[in-house]
């Protein structure tokens, strides 16, 4: 029998295709939490990256948010207003708890989140993966936040706290760099500064013989805007706090899903679009 906190792999017919870390050995100022990496295609293309010397806080696929009420869960630094990036002892830590249900195609798993000796966050984190076509699967990831405080919180970005272009925080996916930035489309515009910033149904990122698609899947996420770098570096988020701080009262829930269509080759459009359909059905 598998140990409570033992890595978990998700399979797709047989294939593994992701590793789950359930209990990280990370400094505290990469703000520990659970994350997948490696994910794989089909063909077993890696498509995730791990601590990269430019930003060694990125973990793989997870949810790291840089601010919550003051405490980092994102890693590094923190933007100060007035002050920029700043080094701050700060950061918080996502504590696995209990797997309600775990098998090969996925888990349910309750979290918590501590900082400065306390909880301030409860998550339920539901991921499975599904196969789709021959060459490509869906890794379907939804977070519930609940606040376990007795007075309000709210989670912020740098772009809240006075950094424009930078409202990073929620569901991060941090891709494998390679020797040319991937190209990233949606359906109605393409490019970096096209697509960053601005909410989308799906958003897709290609690299060298791989395709990443996500998709907002419920109408809430929808209304998030994407969080998309790829000249620095290639990561996709789906921004929590863009232009204001997203307040959580105390024991009131916010959730987000994010479906990721991974797959091999180099999708456009219209197949991107169809295999959205086929894994959101929408």
């Amino acid at each position: 029998m598998t140990a409570p906190g033992a890595p978990l792999v998700l399979r797709v017919a047989g294939r593994p295709v992701g590793r789950y870390v359930v209990r990280p050995e990370l400094p505290a100022r990469l703000s520990p939490r659970p994350y997948l990496h490696p994910v794989t295609t089909l063909s077993g293309t890696a498509v995730t990256e791990l601590a990269p010397a430019d930003h060694p806080h990125h973990l793989g696929v997870g949810v790291a948010v840089p601010d919550v009420e003051g405490h980092n869960f994102w890693g590094g630094r923190t933007y100060v207003r007035g002050r920029g990036p700043t080094e701050l002892d700060n950061h918080g830590a996502q504590r696995h708890g209990s797997f309600p249900l775990r098998d090969p195609g996925g888990f349910v798993q309750e979290l918590r989140w501590e900082a400065a000796g306390g909880g301030l966050l409860r998550e339920r984190r539901t991921v499975a993966a599904a196969g789709l076509t021959d060459t490509a699967w869906a890794l379907d990831f939804t977070f519930s936040l609940t606040n376990v405080t007795p007075g309000p919180l709210s989670i912020g970005s740098p772009a809240t706290n006075g950094r424009p272009g930078a409202a990073y925080g929620g569901f991060f996916w941090r891709a494998p760099k390679e020797s040319a930035a991937p190209r990233v489309f949606t359906a109605g515009a393409q490019g970096e500064t096209g697509v960053h910033g601005r909410p989308a149904d799906w958003l897709a990122l290609v690299g060298t013989g791989w395709t990443l698609v996500f998709a907002a899947a419920t109408d809430t996420t929808r209304g998030d805007p994407w969080f998309v770098r790829t000249a620095e570096y290639p990561g996709v988020g789906s921004s929590l706090a863009s232009a204001e701080r997203l307040p959580i009262p105390p024991g009131e829930t916010v959730v987000r899903r994010i479906v990721t269509v991974v797959a091999d080759g180099r999708l456009g459009r219209d197949e991107a679009a169809a295999l959205v359909r086929k894994a959101v059905g929408r």
